[in-house]
């Protein structure tokens, strides 16, 4: 069964509104701050997988607008972006990147070590560290490719993406428990909860209108098609910074000159219109999982992503929490550290805007994540990879 664009749009809509039911049905779920879309789309992965190994029926789906949306949420994160937040933000975004360079290393050397002690060449340890799990889908196909070529590792290719799209799932799921675990330990709210507790909350409020939501649309269209428009610009540079970063810096760059012009967009319509766009962008990439193969593939690897998984619950609760100030930011901010650092920076602030949407904005976290996951953590990661891959006893 096929889907065409429209077709698919809606599937997905409806697989998000039932994860969305799920979740609120299901008391763990909802406890645990997982994201509607992991829910709505590993629902309907498991029933397509399940129907395609018992009886052959495949469905597939056409979606050229879901790399758009990716765009469209980011461009909505910059327009909601106040210069004077990113200015206060700036030393978290330091302390954040001082605790993420370090657990890269770790990374690889937990993936390297646990690879040896199973017999396996060096290079599936950073296959199974911080090229997929951080690099995500993209930088497993570019390195695999290298290591297939140069180091006649075979199936590369194919373990570098059941790699990827395990940690996607697992970034998904873990990093909302996470949090929670943290902010339930640590008793900790938002300012938002501590406002409504005293009363002091904003009585003069709007709600979100037809004249807001458009000005919002035009805001995030222009900064989409900007942002497209410099990546493309700049795509043959010495460091490829990726289109949905552009996208955000135009946001950012709208937001915050346009009130000199007396053009002024109203966050929470931007909030709203982001957020929806990184829903259906995720769920319509968990629908198009077929969670068999990507079990039949994964094998012995499964026990170094474990051991990974292990290793970054105990890296976020004793090294990134307690350096990002253990507060309630902190604690957002590291369910977004376990989003990248096992998915992607997508995966990142689904997880982030389910603990919010629960517990209340965290602004800081909401900046210097997508920041850092989107344009440091890759840099980082080249250097790391590039330094241990010349160590004799794993690139040689």
């Amino acid at each position: 069964m096929s889907f065409d664009p429209i077709g698919s749009l809606l599937v997905a809509i409806a697989m998000l509104l039932v994860g969305t039911l799920v979740n609120r049905k299901v008391a763990l779920l909802s406890r645990y701050n997982i994201p509607d879309p992991i829910t709505g789309g590993m629902l309907f992965a498991v029933v397509a997988s399940l129907l395609l190994a018992t009886s052959d029926f495949k469905v597939s789906f056409e979606q050229p607008i879901k790399p758009i949306f990716l765009l469209m949420f980011f461009s909505g994160v910059g327009l909601c972006a106040d210069l004077r937040m990113l200015k206060r933000g700036g030393k978290a975004l330091l302390l954040f990147l001082l605790v993420l360079f370090p657990f890269i290393v770790l990374q690889n050397i937990v993936g390297v070590s646990v690879a040896k002690l199973l017999d396996l060449h060096p290079l599936f340890g950073l296959v199974t560290g911080s090229i997929t799990l951080v690099g995500g889908h993209g930088t497993g196909a570019a390195y695999a490719d290298r290591f297939a070529e140069v180091n006649n590792l075979q199936m590369a290719m194919e373990l570098s993406m059941t790699i990827a799209t395990i940690g996607l799932i697992v970034g998904g799921i873990i990093g909302g428990p996470i949090a929670q675990y943290l902010i339930n330990r640590y008793k900790l709210r938002s300012s938002a909860e501590e406002a409504a507790e005293t009363h002091q909350f904003d009585a003069s409020a709007a709600s979100i209108g037809t004249v807001s939501v458009l000005g919002a649309l035009a805001g995030i269209f222009a900064a989409l098609l900007a942002g497209q428009w410099l990546a493309q610009q700049f795509s043959g540079g010495a460091i490829t910074i990726p289109a949905f970063l552009w996208c955000m810096l135009m946001g950012i760059t709208i937001r915050n000159l346009l009130p000199f012009a007396g053009v002024k967009f109203d966050d929470k319509a931007a909030d709203l219109i982001s957020n929806v766009c990184l829903s259906l962008f995720l769920v319509m990439t968990m629908m198009t999982l077929n969670l068999v193969d990507v079990a039949l593939s994964a094998g012995p690897f499964l026990l170094i992503i474990l051991v990974q998984v292990v290793f970054v619950f105990f890296y976020v609760v004793f090294v990134c929490f307690r350096f990002m100030g253990r507060d309630y930011e902190a604690a957002v901010t590291s369910a977004a550290f376990i989003g990248f650092n096992l998915g992607s920076t997508a995966t990142a602030m689904a997880n982030m805007q389910a603990v919010t949407s629960k517990h209340g904005p965290a602004p800081t976290s909401n900046l210097i994540a997508p920041l850092a996951g989107a344009f440091f953590v890759d840099i980082m990661n080249a250097v790391v990879l590039t330094g241990m891959l010349a160590l004799p006893f794993i690139g040689g």
